[in-house]
């Protein structure tokens, strides 16, 4: 334990991935301030036979909140920022830093949009946690972040300094930020069939994903992220290598019939794909399924 570190931190959205950072904050003795929808006396987190409990409340009213913070990690969705906005306005000061745990490559320009001050840090967010029925959450791998080398960024490493979340400051940040993107493209995939990843175990599956991630790969290059052509084979390598009843956020919100995070995961590929002159023959098809099965009607 570092008690050194007095940081004050939040945790805006603890779902998932809020729930992990949480829990692997009160571990060392700091414990965030939980806010969010749904009113909890306390998180658990599951990871490998253990449970780690977070003491609450989980805050439901931004009347509840005194101060600002100095960190606030936000780990909404996309499609839950704009329901977020109280919570900034009420814990986002001058001097906040604001650490966007979040899918995509747009975070800062999205959550700027609804936060006039405090400084913005994206994250990648690379370790598989789950949401289960009865309100806990299973962690199923190692938790590690990936942060731009930022002067703020490094208001979060500190904070997570001596957790068992490990935090690497990257200077190619971007590259980093499209191949994740280029990883949650394709678990797109997963939300269309209602299926988890022994689907990847298909030949048919399997060809299909090469393309879409080539297809993905081109459009990020695009965008000057520098990733090898191995990149793809890898992303369906480690689909393949996942437990086959390993789900993803958004097979999860599918499942749940809630708004899918279509267009910041896939919609983005034929966006600027269409900037750059890229052709997305496959995006074409997917993107319009997936926002129809989020968006309805019908």
């Amino acid at each position: 334990m570092n008690t050194e570190i007095d940081t004050a931190v939040a945790v805006v959205g603890p779902g998932a991935i809020g729930a992990t950072v949480a829990a692997m904050l009160h571990e060392v003795g700091r414990t965030p301030l939980l806010c969010g929808r749904t009113p909890r006396d306390h998180l658990t987190l599951l990871e490998d036979g253990r449970s780690i409990t977070v003491p609450g409340p989980v805050r439901t009213s931004q009347k509840q909140i005194t101060h600002t913070a100095d960190l606030v990690f936000l780990a909404v969705k996309a499609t839950q920022i704009e329901a977020a906005a109280d919570w900034l306005a009420a814990l986002v000061g001058p001097q906040t830093v604001v650490c966007v745990l979040q899918n995509g490559i747009e975070q800062v320009e999205i959550v700027r949009s609804h936060l006039p001050r405090g400084d913005i840090v994206p994250a990648v967010v690379w370790f598989p946690a789950q949401a289960q029925s009865d309100g806990s959450v299973s962690l199923r791998g190692e938790a590690r972040l990936t942060l731009p080398d930022t002067a703020a960024a490094r208001v979060v490493a500190q904070a997570l300094q001596g957790t068992r979340c490990a935090v690497d400051l990257a200077e190619n940040f971007s590259s980093l930020a499209w191949r994740k993107l280029l990883q949650n493209a394709v678990a797109g995939l997963m939300a269309l069939t209602h299926r988890r990843s022994g689907m990847f175990s298909r030949s048919d599956i399997a060809g299909l994903t090469l393309a879409y991630a080539r297809e993905c790969l081109a459009v990020a290059r695009a965008e000057d992220a520098e990733l090898g052509d191995e990149v793809p084979q890898e992303i369906l390598e480690k689909f393949q290598a996942a437990p086959a009843d390993m789900s993803t956020s958004i097979l999860t919100d599918r499942e749940a019939g809630r708004p899918l995070e279509w267009d910041i995961r896939n919609g983005i590929i034929a966006r600027r794909g269409r900037v750059h002159g890229v052709p997305t023959p496959i995006s074409d098809i997917l993107v319009p399924l997936l926002a129809a099965a989020s968006d309805g009607p019908g």
